[in-house]
Formats: C-alpha cells, structure tokens, sequence
C-alpha cells in the first residue's frame, strides 16, 4: 500500500479525530486542520513524524487557501468539520442562517476548491464529504443544517462526475447518530411561544432528555468503514452509515418512489408533442 498524505478537517474530535487515528494508524501522513490545536498534542507526540496539526477556520476562505498552497502533496482531502443550530425557521436569526450555511455548505465548497487543482494536475486523488443522513432526510427543526447538508451533497454529485475523468474519486459519507458529543454541542435557538408545542418542541425535550444515549454509531467503527471505503478503485458515491440512517432513508425513498410514480402521467402531460426533454444521459 502506497502512502496518502491526508488533509482532514475538524479532526480533534469524534468522528474526524478517529479518520485520523485510522489513516495514521495506516502509515500515512495527516494535516490536522482544527480550530484548536491543544486538543492535539497528545496524538501528535504519539505520531511526531506523520501528524501536523494547524489552526485553521475552515469558513475563513484565506485560511482554506493558505492552508492548501502549504499542502500540494496532499492526496485525500475529508470535508469533516460542522455543527448544528437548531430551532424552528422563524427563531432562527440572520447570524444563525449564515453561520449553518458557512460552516456546513461553504466551508467544504471552498476546501474543495482550493485542493482541486493541485488534485487535478497529477490526475489522483479523493474528496470525502461527511454529510449526514440529514443530507438526503429532513427533520423539523433542523431547516438550516439540512440545506446545508443537501446542498453539500447536490455539489458533491455535480463536481464528482466533472473530475472523474481526471482519476480523481468523490466519497459522500451520510451517517446517522454517532456518540461524538455531537448532540451535546446542538445549538438551540430562542424559543418563541408559538412554537413551544409542535414537531420542534418535541423533538427538542426528546434530544434534551436523551442525549446521546440512543446513539448507535461508533465513531471508530464508522472510521474504520470510511478508510476501506477510500481504498477502493471505484467507490461509491454515497455511503450510509448506521442501521437507523438505512431505516430513515429506506422508509423516506420508499414514500418518495410511490409518490412520483403516481406523478407519471401529470409529469408527461405538460410536453409538448413529439418531445422527449433535453435531459443529457
């Protein structure tokens, strides 16, 4: 097996810090990107020679920039850094809306962007997007996280099938709940009256009250899955992780496929005659 030089962002916790356990772990070398790099020190005394952990905001576009013009060797790129305000659309406020947006959808765009070049020109490489199974189903309350996961997951598909011909490989990864703390840093917004009963309350007493306690993915596990997953010479473009994210999106597209089925005659109704669409293959 070949050495990988791997970029990975948010890696000083839960999922991201056990990818890069894994890859280190592998023989390959890793920049840590994180917004603290006290976290790390352990890690890199443990791996001197393969760990270099640099403080970088991955919603600073600068940084991003820099932080790759450092690294043109790099060879796996891992989108991994996020978080979640959550609360009914009319709580959220202006900062809370562009804050999920940057963070969740531009941060890994601009990532993306700034390695693509260096990825292209010597015609290998891997993108791994960590979505969510909240990339592909929504939940009440989470409005802002799940257009910025679905956003990230439509530009992932649009760029994966414009690089592909440059050997370079694109991996979205949708997992359902992980014991990462992940729940414990979920953002809350004000609540208003109007929405202390509801789907949002609900769920809300239901995540305050449980905690992770329910979750059933194991961050390691899942690292481990995701390392394999990037071995391979023809990936899958998406991957879900965890027996309830299957649940979810099985139940969801199922509903969805009946749904469109019986759109099929209102959807050919609207053509014009003698067309069949523009639609590219």
């Amino acid at each position: 097996m070949s050495s990988q030089k791997w970029f990975i962002t948010g890696a000083s916790g839960g999922l991201g810090l056990a990818l890069t356990e894994k890859a280190l772990a592998q023989g390959h070398p890793v920049v840590a990107a994180v917004r603290r790099i006290e976290g790390m020190r352990t890690l890199k005394q443990a791996y001197a020679d393969l760990l270099e952990v640099e403080s970088v905001d991955v919603t600073d576009r600068e940084q991003v920039q820099a932080a790759a013009a450092r690294h043109p060797d790099v060879d796996v790129v891992v989108n991994n850094a996020g978080g979640a305000v959550f609360g009914a659309m009319e709580e959220m406020s202006d900062a809370d809306i562009e804050q999920q947006i940057a963070l969740n959808l531009l941060a890994p765009i601009h990532v993306t962007r700034a390695f693509l070049g260096a990825l292209r020109a010597k015609q290998r490489g891997t993108f791994i997007h960590v979505s969510s199974v909240g990339g592909r189903a929504a939940f009440p309350g989470g409005s802002m996280y799940h257009a910025a996961k679905f956003g990230l997951e439509g530009f992932a598909e649009a760029v994966s099938q414009e690089v592909a011909g440059f050997g370079i490989k694109t991996i979205i990864i949708e997992p359902g709940s992980i014991k990462t703390g992940f729940v414990a840093n979920i953002r809350w917004t004000p609540q208003l009256e109007h929405y202390k009963d509801g789907t949002v309350a609900t769920l809300r007493r239901w995540i305050e009250e449980n905690g992770e306690a329910d979750a059933s993915g194991d961050p390691v596990r899942m690292a481990e899955a995701i390392y394999t997953i990037s071995q391979m010479p023809e990936p899958p473009l998406r991957t879900v992780l965890g027996g309830d994210a299957y649940a979810v999106l099985e139940a969801g597209y199922t509903r969805s496929l009946t749904a469109l089925q019986a759109q099929k005659d209102l959807a050919a109704s609207v053509m014009f005659e003698g067309k069949s669409g523009f639609m590219p293959e």
